[in-house]
């Protein structure tokens, strides 16, 4: 066969683009299933995390059935069953009405009291914005959170992923003594109310986007965990 050949450099090229999309399917194939490991680990070592679990993503496997109890899945404020809450999409049902969304919800135990862990999922400056947040028996008070992002500037809305930031939300209160949800207001200094937090320095939007991604998601799921502390406590007694 003549090298030089137009026909040749034709046929190598279409052999080349053969060979080459071959090599990535299967690569992309192979590689997968340690890519859906890491997600699981990560995601598990984060609702740790809210409950202040610190650990690597590795142990966190073997530390979640420890501390995490129940996984349930709620839908327009019933338990909906036969659905995995670990496998649900947040993007995609973050987009859905409220009383149409599957909303994951975990259920904790630590030193003798039980934590509720709920899932965020909302929209930063530059793209989407995580995390989870833990409340104590009261629903109202904040027992840890953690929050992560997609591509927020660092320096800034990036700052959302640290301790200056997330550990302002411990303690805060996101129902007012009416018992009703106020979520957590996000602000430029002097955050001293019971909901308030100190935004981050030239972070307002993702700032903001924290403060409607909490408010937003929490409203499907107060009023079903209310009925569940009522049905699961007798006499007063604890969890």
């Amino acid at each position: 066969m003549d090298v030089n050949k137009n026909s040749y450099t034709f046929m190598f090229a279409s052999v080349m683009v053969v060979v080459v999309a071959v090599a990535l399917s299967w690569a992309a194939t192979s590689l997968k299933p340690a890519q859906e490991k890491n997600v699981e680990q990560e995601k598990k070592q984060n609702i740790l995390s809210s409950i202040e679990i610190e650990t690597t993503r590795e142990k966190a496997e073997e530390l979640y059935p420890e501390y995490v109890t129940e996984a349930l899945v709620i839908s327009d404020n019933q338990l909906k069953e036969g659905v995995d809450a670990f496998t649900i999409d947040m993007a995609k049902e973050i987009g859905k009405p409220i009383d149409e969304r599957s909303a994951p919800l975990y259920i904790a135990s630590k030193d003798g009291k039980t934590y509720f862990i709920i899932p965020l999922r909302g929209q930063g400056l530059w793209g989407p914005i995580w995390g989870y947040i833990s409340l104590e028996q009261d629903l109202s008070t904040i027992y840890g959170a953690v929050f992560d992002h997609q591509k927020e500037t660092p320096g800034l809305g990036a700052e959302i992923k640290f301790p200056v930031f997330t550990e302002q939300f411990k303690g805060k209160e996101i129902l007012n003594e009416n018992g009703e949800l106020v979520g957590i207001d996000v602000r430029k200094g002097d955050a001293e109310e019971y909901n308030e937090v100190d935004g981050i320095g030239g972070g307002t939007i993702t700032s903001d986007g924290v403060e409607a991604m909490i408010s937003e998601n929490l409203q499907a799921y107060i009023p079903f965990l209310k009925d569940y502390i009522r049905n699961n406590t007798t006499s007063g007694a604890e969890l």
